[in-house]
Order: C-alpha cells, then structure tokens, then sequence
C-alpha cells in the first residue's frame, strides 16, 4: 500500500513536468510557416497561449491550425492581450511548424492583424521565455 500511495504522489508531482515542454520538444526553427485564417478559439491559459484558426488548403477544405504561444504574462507585458484575438477576426501568423508533419500545430513567432498591427513574439530560447 505504501509503495502504490509513493507511486502516486510521485505521478502527481510529475504531471506538470509533462503538461510543459520545450520549443525544441514539439516544433522547429527549421520549418518556418506563414498561415492565414479565422479565429475560431483562444486559450488564454497558462502555462501557453492557445489561437486557432480556421485556414483553407489547396483543395479549398477548412483544416482548424492550432498554434501555441508564450504564457499570458509574457504576452501582456509584450504589449497584448486576449481582446485582440476575437473569434471571427482574420490573422496572418508566421511561426513554426511542428516537428510532425502531420499534425495542424504551429508555434507563433509574429501576429499580423487586419489593421496592419503586428505583435512579435519568439520561441524561448533556454532559460528564457521572454516575449518582443
């Protein structure tokens, strides 16, 4: 019984660990994407930032990118904040693809907004997690 109650805790402490990961561990700077689309959702959560959108393939299918981002704090403090990601609005992201193809993820480096705005943003480097 100890040994099962040892191995939860333990399980439970860790589970954070899992839930946060590295730039490096899902995308990468070797794979630069530039997509366009509708806002569907924002997750304005800690410990990253969720946006998806809406965006047409060749084929004229909507695929739902999701694409994640700095914590909201950072953002904040980069001069952004929820309300000017709007469901419904049209965005341009440049940023990141995930390292697997066949996934619909980004990672965003740069908003650009239908009014000509842009909010800059970069993947952390170690030990950093600073937003531009």
């Amino acid at each position: 019984m100890k040994l099962f109650l040892a191995t939860c805790v333990l399980a439970f402490l860790a589970a954070p660990a899992f839930a946060h990961h590295a730039f490096e561990a899902e995308f990468s700077d070797q794979k630069p994407i530039t997509i366009s689309g509708v806002i569907t959702k924002v997750d304005w959560v800690n410990p990253h930032i969720y946006v998806y959108i809406d965006v047409k393939d060749e084929s004229g299918k909507v695929v739902n990118w999701m694409f994640e981002s700095m914590p909201p704090g950072m953002l904040h403090r980069s001069g952004m904040n929820k309300e000017m990601l709007p469901v419904g609005d049209s965005i341009t992201i440049d940023g990141y693809a995930a390292k697997d193809g066949s996934k619909s993820l980004g990672w965003v480096k740069r908003i650009h907004f239908a009014d000509g705005r842009m909010i800059e943003v970069t993947k952390p480097n170690p030990g950093e997690t600073a937003a531009k």
